[in-house]
């Protein structure tokens, strides 16, 4: 890690929803790649996250968990609730996040279950483990929304916990303890609660260029999906003359799309955004466009680039197929733009399809460029029955990760070999023919 200090969420784990129906759990590195075929539980490892960011997230108070929000969209619990093998539904499903602070790591695991008109929270569990003089001294506690003040006063005994608190109560998709007179004084999640508010997620879907944007915040929150922030964040950086338009700038300019991108007030409520017509001309300020009128792969890759330069270290930043709409050379120059943030200690989580983006990245290991501790593998598959297998690989010096179930590179390769197979039969067998 670049610093051991940083907090942030280290691990995820599900067990019970959709293709999940086992737990699994990937850690979480300055670049984690989740990849695997379609349907095989990339997103579903991650959608629990976000269901939790927007119920805190909400205006109102949803419950204890929005599954029809601006991050991931239910509309009812059995859409996400896992199947068994026999088609025997499970009534409930977990979340574990794993977050680190400076000398300990905590966790906390929700269980949801589907009641008789909607989800309920039926259990919380806090695990603490605390370095003190070298040694983890682990604490557990656990809560549920009927326990009774004298199971609470057993349950807190020998924790750093006052020991007045006599009732349970309901924060969101969290457990907090409080008096009975309904004023919470304790709550075992702030850290929790805060690294979830503060992740940032770009989804897969960020819609078609916009000639004209609405103005929002530029942070450091970022309620919903991001793309929405991103004319708001540039014309921000370009008002300050913040270094880090300077640095989307070069990206653009790295993955050969722009020289440059400007941001236009239109009126209080609206910004424009403007690229360079032209890719490498980063001088004539003149030759600007609507980002309407370029290449698609501007506006989708805009956002990816924004997202991970504005990111804090220790946020996290969870982006969907940011290859989307990229020529194949500015899909493997996107990886150094990932590494980048990596190496500042931004936990950017990627969901990827492309092998050239891996592959940029295992290069960037073999040149020394990336230190390898810094990325985690994680391959997605699913078994006969149908349930979420993860495989995890760290990279070693060269920027190999052993054997995978799959490889990205085979499919290449078998297409290549199957095309000359049949330039060969077409050369050949003309030749017999005549």
């Amino acid at each position: 890690m670049p610093d051991k200090n940083i907090s942030g969420i280290t691990k995820i784990a599900v067990k019970g929803f959709k293709s999940i129906a086992e737990e699994r759990e990937i850690d979480i590195r300055p670049l984690t790649i989740l990849a695997g075929a379609n349907s095989s539980g990339k997103s579903s490892i991650m959608q629990p996250l976000l269901m939790l960011k927007q119920t805190l997230e909400a205006p109102y108070d949803p419950g204890p968990l929005l599954i029809d929000g601006p991050n991931v969209r239910f509309t009812s619990i059995t859409q996400f609730l896992s199947m068994l093998p026999d088609k025997k539904e499970i009534d409930c499903f977990q979340v574990r996040i794993e977050i680190h602070v400076p000398d300990s790591y905590r966790s906390v695991t929700t269980t949801f279950r589907k009641g008789i008109n909607r989800i309920e929270l039926i259990e919380m569990t806090a695990k603490e483990r605390v370095r003190n003089n070298h040694t983890l001294s682990p604490e557990c506690l656990t809560l549920y929304p009927e326990m009774e003040s004298e199971e609470i006063k057993s349950a807190i005994e020998g924790l750093s916990i006052p020991k007045n608190l006599e009732t349970v109560k309901r924060f969101r998709c969290f457990l907090v303890l409080g008096f009975k007179d309904g004023y919470t004084i304790f709550t075992v999640t702030p850290d929790f609660e805060s690294n979830i508010l503060n992740s940032i997620h770009l989804p897969g879907l960020r819609g078609n260029p916009e000639r004209i944007y609405k103005l929002t915040s530029t942070g450091p929150l970022y309620p919903g999906t991001f793309e929405n922030y991103v004319a708001s964040i540039v014309h921000e950086w370009q008002e300050t003359k913040d270094g880090r338009l300077k640095m989307v700038g070069d990206a653009l300019h790295t993955l050969g799309l722009t020289g440059q991108v400007r941001a236009n007030k239109i009126n209080d409520a609206n910004i424009e955004l403007q690229v360079g017509r032209l890719p490498h001309d980063r001088t004539n300020d003149m030759d600007m466009v609507n980002i309407a009128d370029v290449g698609f792969g501007v506006s989708q890759v805009l956002p990816v680039l924004v997202a991970v330069i504005v990111a804090e270290p220790g946020q996290l930043v969870y982006l969907e197929q940011p290859e989307l709409h990229l020529h194949p050379r500015a899909q493997v120059a996107l990886a150094r733009v990932l590494a980048d943030a990596a190496k500042r200690g931004v936990r950017v989580v990627t969901e990827t399809h492309s092998s050239l983006l891996l592959l940029g990245i295992q290069t960037l290991v073999a040149e020394g460029d990336l230190t390898p501790e810094l990325v985690k593998l994680h391959w997605f598959t699913r078994r006969e029955n149908g349930v979420t297998e993860v495989t995890s690989a760290n990279l070693d010096e060269a920027g190999t990760y052993g054997d995978w179930p799959e490889d990205f590179a085979d499919v290449s390769l078998n297409e290549q070999s199957r095309y000359l197979d049949a330039v060969d039969n077409v050369k050949f067998g003309n030749t017999e023919a005549s």
